[in-house]
């Protein structure tokens, strides 16, 4: 019997290769639409971005009712302490030990700190965190983080928030090949379905998207069109593309045709 082509996180199977995030929508319900719309069964949130008064409690509930699995993330910390003391609020406020470890180093671009992202990651594990570390496309930073026990890791395809896509596809390549039994997933800077779908047919195994979706003109409508990009990008990497060549090579062979099509 054929094993069912999951996403692992943690050892947990998620049917879905696409997360997806829960800011910046036009109204509370265009945003939960969207995620449904999505099929993601992940959704991102950012405690430290979010209201604590009534709005913030409405927002919360309609999290809640979505049935989805709530990844929280560490978003705006610039520093470990900032960042681990997050990630325990977190803990506390949505019982689980899952965290999306976010660590901006530079103000213009938003670049994770390498640096400080090893610190935290290595804190937060020796305290029972499962850690999601978002990092930039550096494939000795990714050894680093999988050695310190990050089973997933999440490269940016190009700065949060700019929707330019896959910016070094020969990095994330590279990743790839190198850590090919870490679960990777794409986050950050894809635009476009079409991005998503060259991260999953490059062997990507999920993508994380917020900004493509919310920004979108019609984010539901999106929200669909990644669904189905995910999808197609997964399929043709599990079908395998035929090899490049670089001269032509007729598709229909000349044996049996017609003598008039012959040359």
């Amino acid at each position: 019997m054929q094993t069912k082509d999951c996403l692992t996180i943690y050892g947990e199977q998620i049917k879905s290769r696409l997360l997806i995030g829960s800011a910046l929508y036009p109204s509370p319900d265009i945003m939960t639409q969207s995620i449904v719309a999505s099929g993601a069964e992940i959704v991102t949130v950012s405690l430290r971005r979010q209201q604590s008064a009534a709005a913030g409690d409405d927002f919360w509930q309609l999290i809640k009712n979505t049935g989805l699995k709530i990844l929280p993330n560490t978003a705006g910390c610039h520093s470990v302490k900032e960042a681990i003391t997050l990630a325990k609020m977190c803990r506390e406020v949505f019982s689980t030990d899952w965290i999306k470890l976010e660590l901006i180093g530079d103000d213009y671009n938003l670049q994770p700190d390498p640096f400080a992202l090893l610190e935290a990651t290595k804190i937060l594990i020796n305290d029972g965190f499962k850690v999601l570390p978002y990092c930039t496309d550096d494939l000795v930073l990714c050894q680093r983080l999988n050695e310190l026990g990050c089973e997933v890791l999440m490269p940016w395809g190009a700065p949060i928030g700019t929707g330019k896509g896959l910016l070094n596809s020969y990095n994330l390549k590279t990743i790839r090949e190198r850590l090919p039994d870490t679960t990777l997933i794409v986050d950050a800077g894809l635009g476009l379905p079409s991005h998503a779908c060259q991260a999953l047919e490059m062997g990507y195994d999920a993508v994380l998207l917020n900004s493509a979706i919310a920004g979108a003109g019609c984010p539901i409508t999106m929200s669909r069109a990644f669904k189905a990009a995910v999808e197609a990008g997964r399929f043709a990497y599990k079908a395998k593309a035929m090899p490049e060549k670089d001269v032509a090579a007729p598709s229909t062979p000349t044996m049996g045709m017609p003598f008039w099509h012959q040359q």
